[in-house]
């Protein structure tokens, strides 16, 4: 099983921090090429004309390496909602369809289609939180309702943000495509720790930041787009998506036609000479680990907090139904808040979500991080 990581990171021994979902530490090397980038922009005279395709082409490389993509049907984004804000603009929902959400799911797989529903003529149906915790025949469920208007696209999170469920979203695929909808996947929580493969999936479109999971800054995002959508127009009008319109040819507008592929939906000012780096960095060290060997190793610490908690007044989740990586506990004896507040004290951080103490450990946590929370848990909450 792969070892803690934590000497990779700036994260003090007595520090037992649980919010890798919320965002993630920066490892020290993203910290040092971070400093370094700093001074490259200071000097920019410095930079070779290659240097900025070189970075996008590092960081697409990247991104599409943990999901089995080709980089060429990878874009560069900023965030979730720009991915989103993509499909939006490519898909047509035909009046009176269906669109599919998760309740309570996060903004960025919502709100693209509740601000589009009424005006465009289509229904935003969301699928209410199961009582059992199973998200994925809840989704089947309402895919399959009988006597439902047709349905056009499922716009969902693979792993519940508030929750910790895990979507099979194979299945959930495999149904959509039977009635002939599209999939838009929010991979936020799951790329990175999760096996990920595009070309089995076959989504529509799938997004994920680099600021949580995969160990990277904010403002830096990526979106598979399926090639049956790389013909539409993309949401920024750039020179780079364009085939050659350059500032160093003679004849600036050359050539207007799109890019063949994806890169045309790259945001504009994608030159970040600082995070773009940053991003591939941290996508490279989960790539080098691998999904297995980083799933294989949140799980069992995952498993260790939950049967440490066997015995206390803390409602767990059936495992069968949440993501490995993440841990959503209830304590309805005690006020969430205070609890969180007492860890804190102790330098043990979680995050309250929705009613829930969610705690969502990364490589850099041990085994001792574990045991200290489970043994202040008890304490507090009895």
């Amino acid at each position: 099983m792969l070892s803690s990581q934590r000497a990779l990171f700036d994260v003090p021994s007595d520090v037992a921090y649980f919010n890798a979902a919320g965002w993630s530490p920066l490892p020290r090397a993203t910290q040092d090429a971070a400093r370094a980038a700093v001074s490259r922009k200071a000097q920019p005279w410095k930079l070779s004309a290659a240097f900025a395709e070189t970075q996008h082409a590092r960081a697409r490389a990247a991104a599409a390496r943990l999901i089995g993509a080709d980089p060429h049907d990878v874009a560069l984004v900023s965030s979730v909602g720009y991915g989103v804000a993509i499909a939006g603009k490519l898909l047509s929902i035909r009046r009176g369809a269906r669109v599919l959400v998760l309740e309570n799911d996060h903004t960025s797989p919502v709100l693209e289609w509740m601000s589009r529903a009424a005006a465009q003529g289509f229904a935003l149906e969301t699928v209410p939180q199961p009582a059992d915790a199973d998200w994925t025949a809840a989704v089947l469920e309402a895919i399959e309702r009988p006597g439902a208007a047709p349905l056009a696209l499922a716009s969902i999170s693979s792993v519940h943000w508030s929750d910790g469920g895990l979507v099979d979203i194979q299945r959930i695929r495999d149904a959509l495509r039977r009635h002939g909808a599209a999939l838009l996947v929010d991979a936020t929580h799951s790329v990175g720790v999760i096996a990920t493969d595009v070309k089995t999936l076959d989504p529509d479109f799938l997004i994920f930041p680099t600021y949580k999971w995969v160990l990277g800054p904010y403002g830096r995002a990526f979106v598979y787009v399926a090639k049956r959508h790389q013909e539409g127009v993309p949401l920024e009008q750039t020179a780079f998506a364009r085939r050659d319109v350059r500032a160093e040819n003679p004849v600036y507008f050359a050539d207007t036609r799109y890019l063949p592929d994806a890169r045309r939906f790259d945001m504009g000012e994608r030159d970040h000479f600082i995070s773009m780096e940053m991003a591939a960095i941290g996508m490279e060290m989960m790539a080098s680990w691998g999904a297995d060997a980083v799933v294989g190793r949140l799980s069992a610490l995952t498993r260790q907090i939950s049967d440490g908690l066997a015995t206390s007044n803390a409602l767990r989740p059936d495992e069968r139904f949440r993501a490995p990586h993440i841990l959503c506990l209830r304590f309805p004896d005690s006020d969430l808040g205070d609890v969180i507040g007492k860890l804190a004290q102790e330098q043990i951080y979680v995050a309250p979500r929705l009613g829930r103490m969610r705690i969502s450990p990364h490589v850099y946590n041990d085994e001792a991080d574990v045991d200290r929370f489970v043994a202040t848990v008890r304490r507090v909450t009895s």
